[in-house]
């Protein structure tokens, strides 16, 4: 076979995948267990991997699915928990007198909530939370779609308690090759990783600044009378304001606490400053903008189900703190798990699982840690909840069900998809000797784009975050990928592992299973090509800002 040839054949799975999903439109529960069999047979017949480290890669894929399912239950099981005990209702409630001007609701209600509900939830439950929200404040249907897809940026790369790094990066990577790398160069993975994480950090505060007031000035573009981006600019000092009480909270966490805690701290300073500041009228433009009236809208800016605030009651009316409540356990929770030592120690000793050397395979291990996993800590919160709300057992067995159901859908992509993506990391290891497919891979995009590929870097974690929907899964992956081309390159392994994330992250704005999923929820389903139109503006810029980033860093 032909030097190109190889390489092209390690990228089949990732063409495979795209091909299907995006050119054939199929769902990924059908495109991903293809996928997954393309890429056993190229192990076995052109890597020449022998079938027990084949079998040993998919079982420790299949072990790591189960850790980010857990994460994912944990954070869905949240949510619907809240939704049944009226905790939701009584947080929508308490936005809906902040402000009369609807890009003020934008910046508070959309950004820094949907931020928290990102960093708290993540898997595109914040365009599904935001999307109704805002159809209930009086906004179209069409732009709260576009408004909760924008949300789907900065945050998430910390989203669900840090689960696209701490479960996407860490598992997409050959952590024990590199780790023994690290040691030789008398560094360690765990210096890595928090660099990697402070990189992330900072580099979506840069960009992420300025998306307040691009939603504002889209919203006024797309969605106002005059259709005018002048309309956006005014609010600019307030935008600004907002993005900076949001940005500087979230990097810090980012730097100094860890890949669970951006997201979440960021927006909840940014509600504590934002809120009040916007109450006293602080920065606030001269004049309240509004939509024109309703009966004057487009038939495609409507959705087919209307949401009411009043409609938005529960039998037992809570206090604002109260529904808050739950959340800020969470955060304190999750501090104390990763940030006091004899803590740290008990949560990793409990319910803790792991498997060495998996089926005899050097190298080739998973584990398990049911406790200390952010899915583990947010089962806590719940148990917690159940009380402090005072819930009742059928409200508790609906969150648990409705829970269940979004788990199946997801796990089923995630059992062939991690399991693709070990078999990947894992080729290293065969009898004819060839590097591993990302490395082969790596070689050829180096070859072909040489110095300046760190500015496309991002780009490529988008577009895996586009065909996976996903940025957890576009960083299993590609951050392999991704660092084996930092190496040929003599460029910074731990930016093109950053910006692989920051980028995978803002291709969620155009992720299409996320538009879908918040379409739905607002009764626009089948007009996701017009929303998509849309949100790839702010999609580029974001690519474009941390591509040069990425070219300066690296």
């Amino acid at each position: 076979m032909t030097d190109i040839a190889l390489p092209l054949l390690a990228f089949a799975p990732l063409l495979l995948a795209g091909i299907l999903l995006v050119g054939f439109n199929l769902p990924a529960r059908i495109a991903m267990p293809a996928v997954f069999a393309v890429t056993v047979a190229i192990g076995l017949l052109a890597w020449d991997m022998s079938l027990n480290r084949v079998l040993a890669s998919s079982l420790q894929g299949l072990i790591m699915t189960g850790a980010i399912l857990w994460i994912i239950f944990g954070a869905i099981l949240l949510l619907n928990t809240l939704k049944h005990s009226g905790g939701i209702t009584a947080i929508r409630s308490g936005f809906s007198n902040i402000s009369p001007d609807r890009r003020i609701q934008v910046l508070v209600v959309a950004w820094l909530f949907g931020c928290f509900i990102e960093g708290a939830s993540g898997f595109g439950t914040p365009a599904a939370v935001v999307a109704p929200l805002l159809v209930a404040l009086g906004f179209p249907a069409l732009g709260a779609v576009m408004i909760g897809m924008m949300v789907q940026s900065t945050p998430v790369s910390f989203g669900a308690v840090g689960t696209p790094i701490v479960v996407g990066v860490t598992a997409g990577l050959d952590r024990t090759g590199i780790s023994e790398q690290l040691v030789a160069q008398g560094s360690s993975w765990e210096m890595f990783y928090h660099l990697v994480t402070s990189k992330v950090a900072l580099t979506h505060a840069a960009a992420g600044i300025l998306m307040p007031l691009l939603m504002c000035s889209m919203l006024t573009r797309f969605f106002g009378r005059n259709k005018s981006w002048r309309e956006g600019l005014e609010v600019t000092p307030f935008a600004l304001f907002t993005g900076v009480a949001f940005v500087v909270p979230y990097a810090l966490a980012g730097v100094f606490l860890g890949p669970e805690f951006p997201s979440l701290i960021g927006a909840l300073v940014g509600l504590a400053i934002v809120v009040p500041a916007a109450k006293a009228g602080f920065l606030m433009p001269k004049n309240n903008w509004d939509f024109a009236p309703a009966d004057t809208w487009p038939a495609s800016w409507m959705g087919s189900i209307q949401i009411k605030l009043d409609s938005l009651t529960t039998q037992r009316p809570m206090s604002v703190a109260m529904a808050w409540l739950p959340y800020v356990l969470l955060a304190v929770l999750l501090v104390l798990s990763r940030a006091i030592a004899p803590v740290k120690a008990f949560f990793l000793s409990v319910l803790n699982f792991s498997w060495k050397d998996i089926l005899g395979e050097q190298g080739v291990s998973g584990g398990i840690e049911l406790l200390y996993l952010p899915g583990g800590i947010m089962a806590l919160v719940v148990v917690l909840t159940f009380f402090l709300h005072r819930m009742n057992f059928t409200q508790l067995k609906a969150a648990v069900s409705e829970s269940s159901r979004t788990l199946l859908g997801a796990g089923f992509v995630l059992i062939f998809t991690v399991p693709m993506v070990r078999i990947l990391i894992n080729s290293g290891v065969n009898a004819a000797d060839l590097p591993s497919m990302p490395i082969a891979m790596a070689q050829l995009v180096s070859n072909a784009f040489g110095s300046i590929y760190p500015l496309f870097a991002p780009a490529v974690g988008a577009l895996g975050a586009f065909i996976a929907g996903s940025n957890t899964v576009s960083n299993l992956m590609l951050a392999q990928f991704q660092y084996s081309t930092a190496e040929l390159l003599g460029a910074s392994t731990i930016t093109l592992v950053a910006v692989q994330a920051v980028g995978a992250a803002a291709g969620n704005m155009i992720a299409i299973h996320n538009v879908v999923a918040a379409s739905a929820t607002v009764g626009l389903l089948g007009r996701e090509g017009r929303t998509l139109r849309m949100t790839t503006l702010p999609t580029l810029y974001y690519l474009v800002v941390v591509g040069i980033i990425s070219l300066l860093m690296a």
